[in-house]
């Protein structure tokens, strides 16, 4: 999809947490990008926000951001329930789309986004970031090299305890109502590893899995195992627990192959483990301030038509693929 902005001055829906640190403050530090207004359901919240981090425009209806003409590209920040229909009103407003993970709370949700990006012949992106760290292009790296010979399998593993908020049954986080988050903390955790591993050794093609709520503090899935496929013919497991013991924290990626095995962490960045027949080699790339930075640096060259960022609303679709499979929500 064709499209050559000479700036990108981003509108931003939702002023929540991940526009603190994580997101927002790179579109001022990209070059040729600029926040230029910001919207928030609660017009103090996006009033501060603007006051706090320079932001020139302020508003309380995203239907006016989106037709403010000194907004050129739509960054959704808002939880899943509503990116569908934000990007739907961006895209058939003529402007390009940036939006928060997971894609949607429905893999049908992500079908039709992707098409209204196909018939405005705008792109739709995604912040799936992982894929411009350099710790993961590290990891792509090394199995690209075939520094662990041909990859056979890959394990996963996260566990966390409760939050203290998850027991407080009056103000439950949004993140564990399924019906704003399409699930509970694996919709919101699994995605990023799941969408790193099919940047990393392409899409998953055949899933299965068992979701359940062993911890009974909220009605979405603590606790789920899923086996699948690769399309390049590798197989995989995971293992993803948020009832758990403090004890029993856990945060491990291994991909096995014939000729040694990388393992490393979704979350914690912890060192990347190479051991092949050289020995054992130990790899930690740093991480920017800001978090996603380097794919809102990605988005913004694809914009102004100088580069091509690597997550899109076709590659994000594949991990709520995904995901709703695990959990038995597809069909």
């Amino acid at each position: 999809m064709a499209i050559r902005l000479d700036e990108v001055r981003w509108g931003m829906i939702g002023c929540g947490a991940v526009a603190e640190r994580k997101s927002a403050p790179a579109f001022n530090k990209v070059a040729h990008s600029r926040l230029v207004a910001v919207m928030g359901r609660s017009a103090e919240k996006a009033a501060d926000y603007a006051a706090r981090h320079g932001v020139p425009r302020w508003y309380a209806d995203a239907k006016k951001l989106i037709a403010d003409p000194a907004v050129n590209a739509v960054y959704i920040a808002t939880p899943p329930s509503s990116h569908a229909e934000y990007a739907l009103q961006a895209l058939r407003a003529g402007k390009p789309v940036y939006v928060e993970k997971p894609m949607a709370c429905r893999y049908a949700d992500c079908l039709v986004m992707n098409q209204a990006a196909r018939d405005a012949g705008l792109p739709l992106f995604v912040a799936y970031y992982r894929r411009a760290l350099p710790y993961f292009l590290q990891i792509k790296a090394l199995i690209d090299a075939a520094a662990i010979g041909t990859v056979l399998a890959v394990n996963i593993r996260l566990v966390q305890t409760p939050r203290p908020a998850d027991r407080n049954p009056e103000q439950l986080p949004w993140r564990v109502n399924p019906d704003i988050a399409g699930g509970g903390y694996f919709y919101d955790l699994a995605c990023h590893t799941l969408d790193a591993l099919d940047f990393i050794l392409g899409p998953i093609v055949d899933v299965t899995g068992h979701c359940a709520n062993r911890g009974g503090l909220y009605r979405a899935e603590d606790t789920v195992a899923a086996a699948f496929r690769f399309a390049n013919g590798a197989i995989g497991s995971g293992f993803w627990c948020f009832a758990a013991a403090e004890t029993r924290r856990a945060d491990s990626v291994e991909i096995l192959g014939s000729a040694g095995a990388l393992s490393f962490s979704t979350f914690a960045f912890t060192p990347i483990m190479l051991e092949n027949a050289a020995g054992t080699r130990q790899f930690l790339p740093p991480n920017p301030e800001n978090i996603q930075l380097h794919l809102i640096e990605a988005i913004v060259a694809e914009l102004r038509g100088q580069g091509c960022a690597s997550s899109t609303g076709e590659t994000a679709a594949r991990t709520n693929w995904v995901m709703d499979a695990i959990c038995g929500h597809l069909g």
